[in-house]
């Protein structure tokens, strides 16, 4: 809405239209804000709309069209501002405000108000003291203040919370009283983390050797329902610390992952007023604690919001299932006996060997990745390998276990006791658990490839395969080509016009 009354831009003078918008944040600075339609989206809408003039002052350092643009640049139309960057800019015209007693620089912020007392028992009590209608803090020697023991601490519906009702510990002295008030589960999950590092140091939070070592936290995971607040309180709490000098890092997080939600059967997500709650419990009690771990990791990529599919969990307690057989077979009376197929032997079988440190290989990559249906996915092909060899030397599934341990720690353990039961040499001894032993380690010689599969085409159709070193030279892969049986068949009274090779993947015989 104009309201037909203009300012005076402070710089040069210039009136300027003062109009009434519903987008201006009455919270934020004044409430008045001076509009930059070239350079601010809703300015921009704004002016657009009522056809008012766009007149650009900062010109992009890429090719971006001016009109709209809030990134950094080079002020133009700006008078003596001209030709300074954006930052430079800002820096000049706040001192020349300052210099020439038109204003001055402040810093507006953007946190809102945070309530931080609870009328609860559950809590941690506020060191505050109140007398003669004052308040002041609890001498430093008295802290922490903790709860009274309370029989009855149920919440009481008036302002002064259930703590009233402790008139002992209360009455500090006969003119002061106690803070009633509680702080908010915030108050200590926002430095939790702190205390993991020293948690049992008596005399701070945490020593300085202690946050020196650790320094903050390498990887944050959290449902982004929760992680919200509690990184955004999280971060001022640290950033006190960190003003005060208590910690010497200015971010307490130095990675966050928001995991996916995981959605009931129907597609929508889990609440007990539509009935699609899924209850681990039962997951667990029908197929294992191990194939309810795996399947979550299973299920797609960490951050995806995912439906959760009873028929997966099945497919996972299958996977296992076969990781069993691997290692055990029925006997005539129905025991589970150590496989026959199991040997002491040192692992010569080229293909296995390669398909056991490719898995090492990947999982220990996607690991660090939190690829962890990628990681899963690789162990299948490896227990795929496995299960169709005659001999399987017990190093082999060992380090196989190794991988697949940190997924499913359960089965694997009790597979890795019983081999080392019988196969000492194998290093599998029941001595120790997998979890305690070194993740394995690959060979890059064993990922070499020997021989690469190419497909031959004729004219464009796929009509054999060869198997190839990946050093054969052009020419003699143009004429292992023609020496394929079904090639020849296709060829036979034809005329070879030309023969295309991409080297690694397919040879294309043009004939007619």
């Amino acid at each position: 809405i104009p309201t037909g009354a203009t300012a005076t831009n402070p710089v040069n003078g210039e009136q300027i239209p003062v109009w009434i918008a519903d987008y201006v944040m009455m919270g934020y600075g004044t409430g008045a804000i001076m509009a930059v339609p070239a350079h601010d989206s809703r300015d921009f809408e704004f002016a657009t709309k009522f056809e008012l003039p766009v007149i650009q002052v900062v010109q992009p350092d890429t090719n971006d069209d001016w009109q709209g643009f809030t990134g950094n640049g080079v002020s133009v139309n700006s008078g003596f501002l001209d030709g300074l960057k954006t930052r430079e800019a800002k820096n000049k015209i706040i001192a020349w405000l300052e210099e020439n007693n038109k204003g001055e620089a402040k810093v507006n912020y953007k946190l809102r108000d945070w309530l931080f007392s609870r009328q609860r028992y559950w809590g941690e009590p506020f060191p505050i003291l109140w007398e003669d209608g004052n308040h002041k803090a609890v001498p430093e020697s008295e802290l922490p203040v903790l709860q009274p023991e309370m029989d009855d601490f149920k919440p009481t519906g008036s302002p002064e919370g259930p703590l009233a009702k402790a008139s002992d510990w209360i009455n500090y002295s006969t003119t002061a009283v106690r803070e009633t008030n509680t702080m908010p589960q915030w108050a200590g999950s926002c430095w939790y983390y702190l205390r993991y590092c020293d948690p049992h140091n008596c005399e701070r939070f945490v020593s300085e050797d202690a946050e020196a070592y650790w320094r903050n936290v390498d990887l944050y995971v959290g449902g982004t329902e929760h992680a919200v607040l509690h990184l955004l309180y999280a971060r001022f709490w640290h950033k006190v610390l960190n003003d005060l000098g208590h910690v010497s890092t200015v971010e307490p997080f130095q990675k966050l992952v928001n995991q996916g939600l995981i959605l009931g059967e129907d597609g929508q997500k889990m609440s007990k007023s539509l009935g699609n709650v899924v209850n681990p419990d039962d997951v667990v009690k029908e197929y294992g604690a191990d194939a309810l771990r795996l399947y979550e990791m299973f299920m797609g990529p960490l951050e995806q919001v995912k439906p959760w599919q009873m028929k997966g969990v099945e497919g996972v307690a299958r996977f296992l299932a076969k990781v069993w057989r691997l290692a055990f077979e029925q006997n005539q009376e129905g025991e589970w006996v150590l496989s026959s197929k199991l040997t002491d032997d040192k692992p010569t079988d080229k293909e296995l060997l390669k398909v056991l440190h490719e898995t090492i290989k990947k999982v220990g990559d996607d690991i660090e990745k939190l690829s962890f249906n990628t990681a899963i996915s690789q162990m299948m092909i490896c227990t795929n390998a496995f299960g169709k060899a005659d001999q399987l030397p017990a190093l082999l599934m060992r380090d196989l276990l190794k991988c697949l341990n940190p997924f499913a720690p359960h089965i694997t353990e009790e597979i890795h006791h019983k081999i080392g039961e019988v196969f000492p040499s194998a290093k599998c001894s029941k001595s120790r658990i997998l979890a305690d032993r070194a993740w394995p380690s690959f060979n890059e010689d064993y990922l070499i490839e020997d021989e690469v599969e190419i497909v031959v085409q004729v004219n464009g159709k796929l009509r054999g395969k060869i198997s190839i070193s990946p050093d054969t030279s052009k020419d003699e892969i143009e004429a292992l080509a023609q020496q394929d049986a079904n090639v020849i068949q296709h060829t036979e009274g034809k005329t070879i016009r030309k023969i295309i090779v991409v080297p690694g993947r397919l040879v294309n015989i043009v004939a007619n």
